[in-house]
């Protein structure tokens, strides 16, 4: 049974995906939770009675909107997204960041992305047989332009992705340098701002300038990690075509009234970014006064090397009930560990282990 199992996978599976890995989620049970880049704040309990009474109005035997006009004309308003712009909602950015590359699949052109950013620009190009290409930052995470422009124009590849903020450094592009990358790709430029509301800068108003650029932006850092919701803006024509792709009905009815609730609550979500940013600056002293290297941060998150030591500091925080990121392995990361900010409790645990440990 198991040969002939094996045999049917090799005949019909890819190479990439019998070799392959699934997403890693570390069990965070019983522990202080700062691994993830979520939001700490959950929904306060005078708004919750309101939230399920609002739930209580699903019709689940009926299919949901399967494109819910108002309510993305509201989050477009929310996001700052220009009027003249189109909105497509996704099961998480993933699934956005999925439909696009199968779009381009057919080219057999390269993805580019930076190196380090966000992993699933790989595992996605990867999962449609496309080459991917990086290009390093430098050990600072800056990013040498140049460099880029050049793979870029040698590569023409069909997407570029760049996380602004970029994660894991937590740092952004100069303005003038992603505007360079988008007036010369020979593709798709998508701008993810997975972070946007704890970096104070957005490229939404670019939107409509120039004809490949893309905005990605997904509301799971803003504190509605479990809803799995996504947003792709831009040009009528780019979402009109990619919205084919999507899989009707793929947002749930439960999703939508949240969202729909959230929106006119926008106040609280931007409280808690800003009790977020005054936290992670808090953070970032305490870290340097324990004379730890760790990189500014226009994210939710911070990145922090310890030379030699990380993948022992990770294991003697968990061992003291305490879950951050750990790149065990990684040819540019292993010495570095990233911490999501939490609440202030959650970050005075996180430096009381983490001191004992230095």
């Amino acid at each position: 049974m198991d040969s002939a199992l094996n045999a049917l996978q090799e005949a019909l599976l890819r190479p990439e995906l019998r070799t392959g890995k699934a997403y890693h989620v570390a069990d965070a049970r019983g522990l202080v939770k700062l691994d993830a880049m979520e939001n700490p704040y959950g929904l306060p309990e005078a708004l919750r009675s309101d939230w399920l009474a609002r739930l209580r109005e699903a019709p689940l035997n009926r299919y949901p909107d399967p494109r819910p006009q108002a309510l993305l004309t509201a989050l477009a308003r929310h996001g700052g997204i220009p009027e003249s712009q189109e909105l497509m909602l996704g099961n998480g950015s993933d699934e956005l960041i999925q439909l696009l590359i199968l779009a381009v699949a057919h080219t057999g052109r390269p993805v580019l992305a930076l190196e380090p950013s966000f992993v699933m620009y790989r595992i996605i190009a990867e999962h449609f047989a496309l080459p991917f290409v990086s290009v390093p930052l430098d050990d600072d995470f800056r990013l040498d332009l140049s460099r880029f422009l050049e793979e870029m124009a040698a590569r023409q590849p069909a997407i570029v992705f760049i996380d602004w903020p970029n994660n894991p450094s937590g740092q952004c592009l100069p303005e003038e340098d992603l505007e360079a990358i988008v007036a010369a790709a020979p593709g798709l430029v998508v701008v993810d701002e997975a972070y946007h509301p704890f970096s104070g800068l957005s490229f939404a108003p670019r939107l409509g300038r120039y004809p490949n650029l893309l905005l990605l932006r997904t509301l799971s850092k803003e504190g509605l990690a479990g809803l799995r919701l996504g947003y792709l803006a831009g040009p009528k024509a780019w979402i009109e075509v990619l919205d084919r792709l999507r899989l009707p009905y793929n947002i749930n009815i439960l999703s939508q009234l949240s969202l729909d609730f959230f929106l006119t609550h926008a106040e609280l979500l931007a409280e808690q970014a800003e009790a977020i940013c005054r936290e992670r600056e808090r953070l970032t002293e305490a870290l340097r006064e324990l004379h730890v290297q760790v990189w500014p941060s226009r994210a939710n998150f911070l990145l922090f090397r310890l030379p030699g030591r990380a993948a022992a500091i990770y294991e003697g925080l968990r061992e003291r009930g305490v879950l951050i990121r750990a790149f065990t392995g990684h040819p540019r990361l292993s010495d570095h560990l990233r911490v999501s900010v939490g609440t202030p409790a959650e970050n005075d645990r996180f430096l009381s282990a983490l001191e004992g440990l230095l």
